[in-house]
Parts: structure tokens; sequence; C-alpha cells
């Protein structure tokens, strides 16, 4: 039996999974699939906090991947992952740059279990700045060089490809090799505010194509958390990974108010499993929620199990197909056979599933300061590879027609 059939019928525990600590940001990113940017006051406190790394140490789950948000603004962001590698839990943290000086940097490199993820968009600051906001690509770059300079390497320069950067691939290798870091890539989904600039960002077909021969050729160099399994079905040659949606099976999200869903980036009603507030706490989301146990069921690729590239890209990404209109068990809005670009042009306008909440600030014309303070006692203030796989694959939970 294969390593990947083990993993379809789901583990006791995760390998690893995304823990959202907080919806707040100082920027304000066009393409956040968790519409982040003001805190929720309903937040896990530091004590709820603590209690889930206790029962993901329980679990012997082997790492957990903290994002947000901006996690790092949280005022016990550095508290808890020191908690979470003092029990076992390895820490990866993407985060902005905001908050790495140059003292947290030798803290970091210092750390034993904690890896770091810069995001950055674009090669150059007018590339990333259009998408991250004004300024962004300095406090990017001037973490990345606080880490090197620091003796950290091997962290990680995290990019979500798009029809502006598609070109500048090269250019984010050069960064990272500089700096002593490794690439990672990831996949646009048109989830939370991805939604709104979905057809002005997300990679032209000829890109698609070019994207696979540039990953082909970097092979392990360059991680992609298993996102671009739907390039596959250019072939004839495989990308690097588990080529399989780790949704409810291996992965899954907690997000900072203790909710807990099949995938990062299918933040919505319909894939909540429960809440980590509940009695038995993530354990019994993990191991007793019906959509896990349905997700862990066997699965039909609907009417795409009759391409003959079905086997290569296992359908695509459920997240791309929910927000943007398509039944989950038709091809992904990216399928490079053309099929996804068909079905959306008969798709209704105005039927695609919005995000089931939205906490980007007020006004969007740019960043907006989050102030950092002690968090009021009492107060409820506020990883790439198997991780950010995508969500759900022939699953279709709730949708009329589906299967």
């Amino acid at each position: 039996m294969k390593l990947v059939d083990y993993f379809e019928s789901g583990l006791d525990a995760p390998i690893c999974l995304t823990w959202e600590l907080t919806y707040a940001c100082n920027l304000a990113c066009v393409h956040c699939l968790s519409s982040s940017g003001r805190r929720d006051p309903r937040e896990l406190t530091t004590a709820e906090c603590k209690a889930v790394i206790d029962e993901l140490e329980r679990m012997q789950v082997f790492y957990v991947n903290i994002g947000g948000g901006e996690p790092t603004v949280r005022p016990d962001f550095w508290e808890l992952v020191e908690y979470a590698t003092a029990h076992h839990v390895g820490v990866k943290f993407s985060t902005n740059g905001v908050r790495i000086t140059p003292e947290r940097a030798k803290w970091l490199a210092g750390s034993d279990y904690v890896d770091v993820q810069i995001s950055l968009d674009g090669a150059s600051a007018q590339v990333n700045d259009a998408v991250r906001g004004p300024g962004s690509y300095d406090t990017a770059m001037a973490a990345i060089r606080n880490l090197a300079d620091a003796g950290m390497r091997d962290f990680k320069i995290s990019v979500v490809v798009t029809r502006h950067n598609a070109g500048q691939l090269d250019g984010f290798k050069a960064i990272a090799d500089a700096h002593g870091a490794q690439l990672r890539i990831t996949r646009l989904r048109p989830s939370g505010r991805g939604a709104e600039v979905w057809d002005e960002l997300h990679p032209t077909a000829g890109q698609q194509r070019m994207l696979y021969e540039w990953l082909l050729a970097h092979g392990e160099d360059v991680l992609t958390g298993d996102s671009f399994f739907h390039l596959n079905a250019l072939g004839p040659a495989t990308l690097p990974g588990l080529n399989l949606c780790g949704a409810g099976r291996v992965v899954c999200l907690i997000d900072p108010v203790g909710d807990v869903y099949a995938c990062p980036f299918a933040i919505h009603d319909t894939f909540l499993a429960g809440s980590i507030r509940s009695p038995g706490g993530f354990t019994a989301v993990w191991r007793e929620s019906e959509l896990f146990a349905e997700l862990r069921s066997p699965q039909t690729g609907g009417a795409c199990t009759a391409c003959s590239a079905y086997d290569a890209c296992r359908g695509g990404c459920m997240a791309a197909k929910f927000f943007t209109g398509l039944p989950l068990d038709g091809p992904d809005p990216e399928c490079v056979k053309g099929n996804g670009e068909r079905a959306l042009a008969v798709v209704g306008a105005g039927t695609a599933p919005r995000p089931s909440a939205d906490h980007s600030h007020r006004t969007r014309c740019g960043p907006v300061p989050v102030a950092i303070g002690r968090r009021p006692s009492q107060a409820a203030a506020a990883v790439d590879r198997a991780c950010d796989t995508s969500p759900l694959a022939g699953f279709a939970p709730g949708r009329p027609g589906a299967a």
C-alpha cells in the first residue's frame, strides 16, 4: 500500500495544522484569503491557546503552521511560540515582517523548532506593493535581511503566484538564494478578498504552463505546499508532492475564535467542522466531526473522472471551485484542459458564495496601523507541504446537485 493510501482515510491526529491566531493585520492585501484586517473581540485567550497546544502535544501533532492576519501583532505571540516549542510542538509562522527586528531575528535564529515564513508577492516593490500595500516590500526585505544577518538559514520566502509576478520566479529564487532562504510558492485562491481580484490576478493559461515547467526544472529546491497538483494534467511528468487533498484527513484549520475548518482556503460555514470551545475540544472535532468523517470516506470525482488527466490532477482545488461558483464535483476553474473556463462561462453572475465573515478594514485604501499593546486581563482580544493542499477533493457537502 502506498503512503498516500493511508492518508485518504484520515489519521488519528493531523500531521500539521494551520492556526490563524488573529484576524488583526497592519496590511490590507487585496488577495487575503481570510479577509483579515480587524481583530475579532471573541479571539481565543492566552489560556485557551495554551490549552490547544496541550492538546496538540497529547495528539503528537508534529508542528503547527501559524498565520492570520498578522500573528505577531498579538501581544502574547512570542509567549505562545515559546510555550509550543517547550511542549514539543514545532512552530512555523507566516508574517509580513513587521516585527522581525534585528533583536527578534537573533532570538529566532537561536530557537529550536521554529521556522519563519516572510510573505513577499513581488520581486520588486512596484509589483509587491500593488497587492500588499505601500511600504510592504521594504518591510519584508528588512525582515529577510535581519534573519540572514542573524545567521538563520532555510527560513522561507512565501510567494502567492499571480498574473503580475509569474514572470518574476527567477527573481524570487535569487532573493531567497542570496539570503540563505528557501523559496515557497503557492497558488492564488479565490477565497476571502481573493475572490474580488480573482479575474484580474489569477495566472493565464500560458503562465500556468510556464509555472509547471519552471517547477519541474527546480524540483525539490522550491516548496509548493502541494498546491499546484492541478498542473499535473499538463504531464507527462508529475510535480513533487502528495497529489492528494489532505483536508480533514491529515490537515485542517483553527481560526482565531476557535472554529475548526477542513481547509485554510475554505473558510466558510459549509466547511465548518466544529469548535475547540465545545466539549472535547479540538480532539473531539478531529475524531468525531461528521464533516471529517465524510471527507475520509471514499470520494468520487464527478464528471472529471471521465477525463484522461483525472488521475494526475484529481479534479483540482475544491476551494477554487466553491468560491468561483462551480460545482464541487466539476472542473477546477484553472483546469489546464480548458474545462474550467468553459464552466465559468455558464455560471451566473453573483452565484459564487461569499465569505462567511469579512474582517477587512472598513476602508481598504491602504495599510491601517494596528495598535500593539498589552492585552487587558481576561479580555478576549486577539505551514506548507501537506498543510496547504487543495481542499475537499470530490466532496460536496450540502450542495444541491453535487455528488
